[in-house]
């Protein structure tokens, strides 16, 4: 039997009035470090760089490839503050970091992230295609053509066009991670164009991973289900907000940092007989993928 949707409410109701949104105000704060984690060096001595890197999945991703040992480039759009706080916990744990911005559903920006990456940090060995966003409609019909190319450019352009940028620094052992979602999945009657992209981001990784397994370079993705970050009360009503994640099986949103180690699992050798595949973070949902 299905299960049936839960109004329990997980946290106060909130909304933010723009997107991504800023980690700093949400209430609880996303928790984006397991403090009991420990390092095993996994990734010691590599570059990542990590878009949507400043808060939520992209923020627990930095902290926990620094706990491997990376250094991280951190891009994003405007966020400084939720940047710099990111920028600062690696730095903490010993490892660089770099913060560039820009608008990636731009080509022209994907590719001086890339070469500042090269300038910056001296090399590029892994690459995390995150940086997604989303708006809700109640009908197709009210999917404007600028909403449908701007989530578009977003949330699939901008991985061509990083990867195209970032493919002649890549090398045999380099790892690329793409975020897609749930909703590619299992759909969502309001994330149409939203889910359309995630869908696109699942063909492109199976389809990158064929095309570069010749040259060691492994491919692979994240489907998380629903995680706290600024991406939800920047989208949703509060009254939803409010009960966010109750609905899965395990009856209640995921954390960040919940979701991170699936990334440095894909990054380290730990995945290295495994490309062209999807980790699925969901809180229970079978949807076979």
């Amino acid at each position: 039997m299905s299960k049936e949707p839960s109004s329990e409410k997980q946290r106060p109701a909130q909304t933010q009035p723009r997107q991504p949104g800023i980690e700093s105000e949400m209430d609880p704060l996303p928790r984006s470090e397991d403090l009991t984690a420990r390092s095993a060096a996994k990734l010691t001595g590599k570059v990542a760089l990590i878009t949507g890197g400043d808060s939520g999945i992209g923020r627990a991703v930095a902290i926990a490839f620094a706990r491997e040992g990376a250094d991280v480039v951190i891009a994003y759009l405007d966020e400084q503050n939720d940047a710099e706080d990111t920028a600062k916990r690696v730095r903490e744990m010993g490892g660089r970091a770099f913060l560039i911005r820009g608008d990636i559903g731009r080509g022209e920006t994907c590719r001086e992230i890339v070469e500042q990456t090269i300038r910056q940090a001296g090399r590029l060995d892994i690459l995390v295609n995150n940086a997604a966003e989303q708006h809700p409609r109640e009908d197709i019909t009210e999917i404007s053509e600028a909403q449908l190319e701007r989530t578009f450019r977003t949330n699939i352009f901008a991985q061509f066009y990083l990867t195209k940028a970032a493919l002649p620094h890549l090398k045999k052992g380099s790892a690329i991670i793409n975020t897609t979602s749930v909703t590619a999945y299992a759909g969502n009657p309001q994330l149409i164009d939203y889910a359309s992209t995630k869908g696109a981001i699942v063909a492109f990784t199976r389809s990158l991973a064929l095309s570069l397994a010749k040259r060691g370079i492994r491919v692979n993705a994240v489907a998380p289900g629903p995680i706290w970050t600024p991406l939800i009360p920047a989208t949703f009503p509060g009254e939803k907000v409010e009960t966010f994640g109750a609905d899965t099986p395990l009856g209640r949103a995921g954390q960040p940092d919940e979701v991170a180690p699936c990334y440095v699992f894909l990054a380290s050798n730990d995945s290295a007989y495994m490309t062209g595949q999807v980790l699925h973070p969901n809180g229970g949902r079978i949807v076979n993928g």
